[in-house]
């Protein structure tokens, strides 16, 4: 249906587009090994529906009112620890301070993914027909007028916990996880831009869902970019990748341990997506995902590993993670 072009490719062809300010859509997946870039009028509909917050091709007409049914074959506890061992190890070794581990699980559902995104409630969300839908509460970075800015995501509760916020907010595993990624992406956002700074620093987002309500931590780290940055933001976004919160520290040595305990091709899955319209641009990280492989739905998802996790808490989270924005 698209393209494929390797990295340098798509890189080149942003920085282009961004040269005569054409706007696009990308997508690109975890490993960086199938990018795309799609100019906007060349985005055929009936393949592609995304809606972000100031970009859309998408009008909300009637849907469907069913009931969604979800039915699920979570990954064995005992496969999640084995993977979870092999990241304690490399993290006790030194190799890595903070890694996103995640695995798939197989789900059933009553309605089609098309529906789900008509339906579903999310900053960013999008659908590839008979590829994949995501529907992330998670920021990737935004650009307009020269400013950038970053929001990572970590920290996740069950909102119906007694004094949720308090629980999460005082937890020293989640603030040393969540220090490392702001530390990590204000280093990232150093290489693309000068001046950079944390504006917020861990605030609170309520996220409802068909299993009842989340509670999400984050935090927004800006900076300035170069007056040209319009030619570069090919350069400025693969100089950015993979995402900071959904690979871990250090980024190069984290990646191979992830790929060494997952055992899986996590595909689009925690990539990033976006448009660029030549001045501004807005990017979501690709979590709270469903694809389609071999007509099976597979429902990826994970959560950050530190010296201080406890697995089977980590493995609750994962479970926790697989739903759909829909109260």
């Amino acid at each position: 249906m698209f393209e494929r072009l390797a990295i340098e490719d798509i890189r080149r062809k942003m920085n282009e587009f961004g040269t005569r300010k054409e706007p696009f859509l990308f997508l690109i997946d975890f490993e960086m090994k199938k990018p795309l870039v799609i100019p906007l009028n060349q985005i055929n509909t009936s393949e592609i529906l995304f809606q972000f917050p100031s970009f859309s091709n998408y009008s909300i007409g009637s849907t469907s009112k069913t009931k969604i049914e979800m039915t699920a074959e979570y990954p064995s506890f005992e496969k999640y620890q084995k993977a979870f061992d092999v990241v304690m190890r490399n993290l006790r070794h030194g190799n890595s301070y903070l890694l996103n581990l995640t695995l798939p699980t197989q789900i059933t559902l009553n309605v089609s993914l098309l529906d789900i995104f008509q339906r579903c409630n999310s900053m960013y969300k999008l659908w590839w027909k008979d590829n994949l839908i995501f529907f992330s509460p998670e920021a990737f970075i935004q650009i307009e007028n020269g400013n950038i800015s970053s929001f990572p995501m970590k920290g996740t509760i069950d909102a119906s916990i007694a004094n949720a916020e308090d629980v999460i907010m005082n937890d020293p595993k989640e603030l040393a996880e969540h220090n490392t990624i702001v530390d990590l992406i204000r280093n990232d956002l150093s290489r693309v831009s000068e001046n950079v700074e944390v504006k917020r620093f861990r605030y609170v987002d309520k996220v409802n869902t068909s299993k009842g309500s989340l509670l999400q931590v984050s935090s927004e780290i800006t900076g300035k970019l170069p007056e040209n940055y319009p030619s570069q933001i090919g350069d400025i976004l693969f100089d950015l990748l993979p995402a900071g919160s959904i690979s871990g520290a250090p980024k190069k040595k984290t990646i191979e341990v992830i790929l060494d305990a997952e055992q899986y091709d996590r595909s689009y899955y925690t990539g990033v997506c976006g448009v660029f319209d030549g001045n501004k641009l807005e990017s979501g990280v690709m979590i709270r995902y469903i694809e389609n492989i071999d007509n099976h739905l597979w429902f990826k998802s994970g959560g950050g590993i530190t010296v201080r996790s406890d697995c089977k808490k980590e493995y609750e989270e994962l479970i926790e993670k697989v739903y759909v924005p829909v109260s």
